[in-house]
């Protein structure tokens, strides 16, 4: 049997930044060699009185970078969130030595495209695909002939968190096309942009976009109801099953624990 130490590390929150109420940014400092392909998650803990309590998040920085970046959502009634969110600067978690998960960008099925669906922090992983592309993008790496579609929906623009981010980058390079969408501009009197949820514009800008599933790889994350409709709109347009990527990051109210 592992010990914990052998399947820990005792990483520290070298930096955090609030985007709004019960949404935030931490970066950590990971305590030793933490080893991740864009796209997948790492592994928390904070030890309460009784047990250590541990969930999964996306991991918004590139395996370029040495410190973790993660996106969180407050869910007050959840087991962890609460008390991430009391942790300050300076603080330590506990973090698992492998990352996992199999939400990472799909470069083998020869598909040129990519359409990148997703809710508030369901854009994390999509931040590690970016910055990880525009490194080797920089350095003359970047992969053959594919383009990046993000719709990223969020209730209020500031909700985001990486709206700045996003827009600079797709102003910059000719593979990332990128829409915000805002669900409830009665809210947020000051937006301009697009707005509706990601299943209202699925269709048009597929049709927009020119996207089919022949030539296209669809990936949906965060909100589960997302999920499922942004799936049932894309088989109707012609996706097959295994030309779909999603990562859930709730289970619906009567389950939900995190």
């Amino acid at each position: 049997m592992r010990t914990a130490e052998e399947k820990f590390y005792r990483a520290r929150i070298t930096s955090r930044d609030e985007f709004s109420p019960g949404l935030w940014k931490i970066h950590l400092d990971p305590g030793g060699e933490f080893q991740f392909v864009a796209g997948q998650f790492a592994t928390l803990g904070v030890q309460a009185t009784q047990k250590l309590i541990e969930r999964a998040y996306s991991i918004v920085s590139s395996p370029y970078e040495r410190e973790l970046e993660l996106f969180i959502e407050l869910v007050p009634a959840g087991e962890l969130t609460p008390l991430l969110h009391a942790l300050p600067v300076g603080a330590y978690i506990s973090l698992r030595k492998a990352a996992k998960g199999r939400f990472t960008l799909d470069l083998k099925s020869g598909h040129k495209n990519h359409l990148l669906l997703s809710t508030v922090t369901g854009v994390a992983p999509y931040i590690s695909y970016m910055r990880t592309l525009y490194k080797d993008w920089s350095d003359n790496r970047f992969p053959n002939d594919i383009h990046l579609y993000l719709i990223n929906a969020a209730s209020r623009s500031w909700e985001f968190g990486y709206h700045e981010e996003l827009e600079l980058l797709a102003s910059k390079v000719p593979w990332l096309t990128y829409i915000p969408t805002v669900s409830r501009p009665y809210e947020d009197t000051q937006w301009r942009g697009e707005i509706g949820r990601v299943e209202d514009l699925i269709r048009k800008y597929k049709d927009q976009w020119k996207l089919a599933g022949s030539d296209t790889t669809g990936y949906l994350c965060g909100n589960p109801q997302m999920i499922e409709l942004g799936k049932g709109i894309l088989f109707r347009c012609g996706f097959a099953k295994e030309s779909l990527k999603e990562e859930v990051y709730w289970i619906p109210p009567k389950t939900l624990r995190r």
